[in-house]
């Protein structure tokens, strides 16, 4: 079972950067697809971005949901097995509970953020707050 652990957060004014990490158990077939989420009380879990690995995870490529695309950036340690999320200019609506999960790759699209599969790993969680 492929694990996942998030750390990173923390609280930080508006226009403030955080960096979030993601270490994964396992770098296998079962973890080609890593998105974060952001998650409020009350609220279903939001996607904000997907990076989608090669056979070896030489290779990769990350996408972003409108809100976030040019403030967030996903990026991939192969040698930590560590995927992170560098967010700046973070804003209020930034603020949530933000989780890793990982996939096979073959699920890594745009629908992977709207609905994530069963399959899914999930992590525990790491807090963000961004205050004006």
């Amino acid at each position: 079972q492929v694990q996942l652990v998030e750390s990173g957060g923390g609280s930080v004014q508006a226009g403030g950067s955080l960096r979030l990490s993601c270490v994964i158990s396992e770098l296998d077939g079962r973890s080609r697809c890593v998105g974060w989420f952001r998650q409020v009380p009350g609220k279903e879990r939001v996607g904000v971005g997907r990076i989608s690995f090669g056979v070896s995870f030489e290779d990769s490529s990350a996408d972003y949901v409108d809100s976030v695309r040019g403030r967030f950036t996903i990026s991939f340690e192969k040698h930590k097995r560590t995927v992170f999320l560098q967010m700046t200019s973070l804003k209020p609506e930034d603020s949530g509970v933000y989780y890793c999960a990982a996939a096979p790759v073959g699920y890594c699209t745009a629908a992977f953020l709207v609905r994530p599969p069963s399959v899914a790993v999930w992590g525990q969680g790491t807090e963000v707050s961004v205050s004006n």
